[in-house]
């Protein structure tokens, strides 16, 4: 009776994280995926690249918070608990997407609409640089010690799954609720609100969650997460930033980025690009619970030396055969070979972080050197992006993702298996 007792607590802990995680992740990716519709209302333009660059540009801006975040919320979560901080996230998120939702455009108020589009983009910043490291953390936690991959990789199926609900609601909106033109004049709205009215869902999940007995464990100790303690672990930090560079760049190439390539270089129409986008996201998040299994069987370092490998030699072909595509099957079946190359990473990189680390900085020290790596490369790949293709240089970009992925590699050939070597298992 007890373990039943136990075990239905792990999967109504794992389902409260993963919700929460998942309405976050849909709230931050909104802004990405309606980019094309808003971009008007704030930064008026003739040119629709500028347009785009300049939501970009504040996308970029939002990820510059994320270190911020990953700072704060990872500092609660090992001070004063995984849950507390996950409902405090959870709350920023809200208002960032209430704010983007009520903003009037600028021909009402002028400069005064891209400034609050700025001071909402960097309050849901700080919101999802927080919410990785400590959602990675509790996950990670709350699992059995033989099925860690397995629980972990959906952190990244909820993240995706984020994505997927933004895509969703865009389709439903083109599809069968608006005209093109009602969307662009004042459509995109709905998805914000909707963000935030989901977020009260999150948040009454998350106010409901159990502690993890990790963290209860670590209740008496003093210097539990400071920077002072984070410094005293400078390996596991080093690892984390460079096992993320180059899987932070192409996951934001392959999801974010996607969008907007397959309508400005591809030249597929906003509904086919969004078709596209969503359908081999679905497959994406389908794939990462699989991969993580098998890095329960064989290791996580096979996994990433896959990524490594495939992502090192095929990233330019790939990008290349992808921007001359003729149709829009052929541009998915590309698109969904290189998601697949990327489920390498995305599918245990969360487990693999929270594993070096023990549990009185565990959060800390999985958000804030992630945050800071993705905040470098991940929130700027669509900003070098559409820059580089403005300037006549696309594949410059492509080449780009190819060198940050050779880095990473050369990480995973010489770090150890973290499933062998886990902290995790300090904390039973």
């Amino acid at each position: 009776m007890e373990s039943t007792s136990i075990s239905t607590r792990r999967l109504k802990a794992i389902l409260g994280g993963s919700v929460g995680n998942l309405v976050e992740w849909y709230d931050w990716y909104t802004y990405s995926a309606f980019a094309l519709y808003f971009s008007s209302a704030f930064f008026p333009s003739a040119d629709p690249t500028a347009q785009l660059l300049n939501t970009a540009g504040i996308f970029a801006i939002g990820f510059l918070m994320r270190p911020l975040g990953g700072w704060l919320f990872g500092t609660i979560a090992d001070k004063i608990g995984r849950k507390k901080s996950m409902t405090f996230s959870v709350l920023l998120m809200s208002l960032g997407s209430l704010l983007i939702a009520a903003t009037p455009t600028y021909h009402t108020i002028g400069l005064a609409a891209p400034a609050i589009l700025l001071v909402a983009r960097l309050l849901q910043g700080i919101s999802v640089g927080g919410e990785y490291g400590v959602s990675a953390t509790y996950l990670s936690e709350m699992a059995t010690a033989d099925r860690r991959g397995f629980y972990s990789s959906f952190q990244y199926v909820t993240l995706i799954g984020g994505q997927l609900m933004a895509l969703g609601v865009q389709l439903i909106l083109q599809k069968l609720l608006l005209t093109e033109e009602q969307i662009h004049d004042w459509g995109w709205r709905i998805p914000f609100v909707i963000g935030a009215l989901l977020s009260v869902v999150a948040l009454y999940l998350r106010q409901h969650l159990h502690e993890t007995h990790a963290f209860e464990k670590t209740v008496t100790k003093k210097e539990k997460g400071s920077i002072r303690e984070l410094l005293r672990h400078p390996k596991a930090v080093f690892t984390v930033i460079g096992l993320t560079m180059g899987g932070t760049l192409a996951f934001y190439t392959y999801t974010t980025y996607m969008q907007k390539f397959l309508v400005n270089t591809v030249h597929l129409t906003k509904g086919q690009s969004t078709l596209i986008s969503f359908l081999s996201l679905l497959i994406f998040a389908l794939l990462q619970p699989l991969f993580g299994l098998l890095s329960d069987r064989i290791g996580r370092r096979p996994l990433l030396l896959g990524f490594g490998i495939a992502g090192t030699l095929a990233t330019v072909p790939l990008l290349t055969a992808l921007s001359h595509a003729t149709g829009q099957w052929e541009a998915f079946i590309l698109l969904l070979i290189a998601l697949l190359i990327v489920s390498g990473y995305t599918s245990i990189n969360a487990v693999v972080k929270a594993e070096l680390f023990p549990a009185e900085v565990r959060a800390l020290g999985v958000g804030l050197p992630y945050a800071l790596t993705v905040a470098i490369f991940g929130g700027t790949a669509e900003y070098i992006a559409l820059d580089l293709k403005k300037a006549g240089h696309e594949p410059y970009f492509y080449w780009y993702i190819t060198g940050a992925i050779f880095i990473s590699l050369l990480v995973y050939v010489f770090m150890k298996d973290t499933r062998d070597t886990s902290k995790l298992k300090e904390d039973a």
